[in-house]
């Protein structure tokens, strides 16, 4: 009996463990990549923004931007992007390097530009091979001629050379952490100029050029870790187009979707503008109203100044004395009672005083009469 019972707890165990089994659901989390970490569209409008490439460098690395996520060292920490350049005929080279520790890089990418013999440039983004696979390209037509244009094609032109490098950076500069990856995407996209457009192409306008330069490109990460080439991380897949062709990533890539994220942020920061407008005009306001109350009593004051003084002095006592009293009585009664009783009191005064003057010249004249 004892046995059955036993058997029988066992059963109900193992039963309600699997219930509870069934419950629980398995999330895996979504592919990610390498190359995930630095989109080159990104990195196509920040180039067409700059005025030179000294100022794509520092807008590649701003840490209020932070256009890149790399972190190929594993410090925890992006990597800084060193910008290098070579020239060959009408074509300039741009190079992205990582800088991954003392004297070790690894090229990211190339800004292809090239002008034609009809003074047209054109600009191509190419991923570096181990990190995107082969032909990675994105060719960006900007809306308007950037300005970095007009620094390439001069006379006693200088190839740039970043001055930066392991443990030595710009002032601006300063670290950050990496993104997990669904936050970067999300990231990455509010910096994309989708005013231009990014045309996917596989065929590389500057290959000769930049086979010259394949030789002397930066592959400290490739050295050390040959077997995580794109080949390897993603077997089957020639590039990153590929890849995002055939994975579920959820992140805004047309301009509708943009446009109203960012008229969502407008609308944002309407909402607060029109309480700070408002106190200011109130403040001002009210400060104007107090200068002219000041103002309009200064000059009630010297008006009843001046006419005391004309009161005193005027010849025509009596008839000046009614009309003055009653221009002040007025603007007393406005602005004071204490300054309409001194005008009566010095009114009665002035009366009493021109009544005895009358008496004593009527007595003269009857007094000279009778003599």
């Amino acid at each position: 009996m004892k046995t059955r019972l036993i058997h029988l707890s066992l059963i109900a165990t193992l039963t309600i463990g699997s219930l509870f089994a069934q419950e629980k659901t398995t999330i895996t989390a979504k592919n990610s990549d390498i190359s995930d970490n630095l989109d080159l569209r990104a990195v196509a409008t920040v180039f067409g923004d700059a005025k030179d490439l000294e100022d794509f460098e520092r807008r590649l690395n701003d840490p209020k931007t932070q256009i890149s996520n790399l972190d190929l060292n594993n410090d925890n920490y992006v990597d800084y992007l060193r910008v290098i350049e070579t020239v060959e005929g009408n074509v300039h080279l741009v190079v992205v390097q990582a800088v991954l520790d003392k004297d070790v890089y690894q090229d990211v990418a190339t800004i292809e530009v090239e002008r034609d013999r009809n003074n047209r440039v054109q600009v191509q983004v190419v991923g570096d091979v181990y990190m995107y696979g082969s032909n990675y390209i994105y060719e960006p037509v900007y809306v308007h001629t950037p300005i970095i244009y007009n620094t390439f094609w001069v006379g006693n032109y200088r190839p740039y050379y970043s001055t930066w490098y392991w443990g030595y950076y710009p002032s601006y500069y300063t670290y950050w952490n990496p993104f997990p990856i669904f936050r970067y995407r999300n990231h990455i996209h509010v910096h994309i100029n989708f005013g231009h457009s990014y045309q996917y192409v596989t065929h590389r306008r500057c290959a000769v050029v930049y086979n010259n330069y394949y030789g002397r490109r930066g592959n400290g990460y490739e050295r050390r870790y040959p077997n995580r080439s794109f080949a390897h991380r993603n077997s089957g897949y020639s590039n990153r187009y590929e890849l995002d062709s055939r994975r579920n990533i959820s992140s805004p890539r047309s301009r509708n979707e943009m446009a109203s994220n960012s008229t969502r942020g407008n609308r944002e920061t309407r909402s607060v503008t029109p309480s700070t407008t408002r106190t200011r005009t109130t403040t001002a306001t009210r400060n104007n109203n107090a200068t002219r109350s000041s103002d309009t009593r200064s000059s009630n004051a010297t008006r009843s100044n001046r006419s005391n003084n004309t009161r005193e002095f005027s010849e025509n006592r009596n008839n000046s004395s009614n009309n003055r009293s009653n221009a002040t009585r007025s603007e007393s009664r406005g602005s004071s009672e204490v300054r309409g009783n001194s005008s009566r009191g010095n009114s009665q005064q002035r009366s009493s005083s021109s009544r005895s003057v009358s008496t004593s010249r009527n007595s003269e004249g009857r007094g000279n009469g009778r003599g």
